[in-house]
C-alpha cells in the first residue's frame, strides 16, 4: 500500500510528464527542443546551488543591464540565468507579486527580452530554442503557472485569479475563470 503513494522517477521524468499535461491543457505547440530545456530548467530547480543561484541580492533588471554590457560567454551564461529566473518566478509565482513594486509583468518583459538577445547568437545550438521562449513567453508562463496550481491542494482565489487576467490578458487565466462559471469577455470584464 505504502508503495502506491510514493511513485519512483527523477526530477526530468516527473516535470517531463507535467509539462507535457499542461502543454496540452494550455494548447501550446512548442518544439521538442524547447520542451526539452523547459523540463530541464524546471529540474534543475530541484538543486540547491539553482536556488542559491535565484537568492542573489542583486536585483535582475540591474543584473540584465550588466549582462548586456558584457561580451561572449559570460555575457551568455548571465542572460539566460536572468531569462531562466524570470521564467521560473513568472511561472511559479506570479501570484505573490501582486501589489508590489515589482509585479509578473515586470519578469515577463525582463525574461522575454534576455531570450530575444539570447535567440541572436547564430554561434549557439539553442538559438532556435531561445527564439521561441522569447516569442511564447506568455504561454510558457501559462505552462508554468498550470503546473504550479496543481501542485497546489487549497483553492484559488478567484479575485486574484480575475485580477491576474484583467493585467495580463492570459488565455489560461480566462479558461480557468471560465472553469469556475465565470465568463470573462474581451473587454476584460467579468458576468
Amino acid at each position: 500500500m505504502a508503495d502506491e503513494l510514493f511513485r519512483h522517477e527523477s526530477p526530468v521524468e516527473f516535470f517531463r510528464e507535467q509539462v507535457e499535461g499542461a502543454m496540452q491543457r494550455q494548447q501550446l505547440q512548442a518544439s521538442d527542443w524547447t520542451v526539452y530545456y523547459i523540463v530541464n530548467l524546471l529540474a534543475s530547480f530541484v538543486l540547491p546551488a539553482r536556488l542559491e543561484q535565484m537568492n542573489a541580492r542583486e536585483p535582475l533588471g540591474v543584473r540584465l543591464a550588466r549582462a548586456l554590457a558584457a561580451e561572449g560567454g559570460p555575457r551568455r551564461d548571465d542572460l539566460r540565468h536572468i531569462a531562466d529566473h524570470s521564467l521560473f518566478l513568472a511561472g511559479f509565482f506570479g501570484d505573490s507579486f501582486q501589489r508590489r513594486l515589482v509585479d509578473v509583468d515586470y519578469y515577463i518583459c525582463l525574461g522575454g527580452f534576455a531570450y530575444s538577445r539570447l535567440a541572436t547568437h547564430d554561434n549557439d545550438a539553442f538559438s532556435d530554442v531561445f527564439g521561441e521562449l522569447a516569442e511564447k513567453f506568455v504561454p510558457v508562463v501559462d505552462v508554468l503557472s498550470d503546473i504550479s496550481d496543481r501542485s497546489r491542494s487549497s483553492n484559488r482565489d478567484v479575485l486574484r485569479l480575475y485580477e491576474r487576467w484583467m493585467r495580463t490578458g492570459s488565455p489560461r487565466d480566462r479558461a480557468l475563470l471560465a472553469e469556475k462559471g465565470l465568463t470573462a469577455q474581451a473587454s476584460r470584464r467579468i458576468q
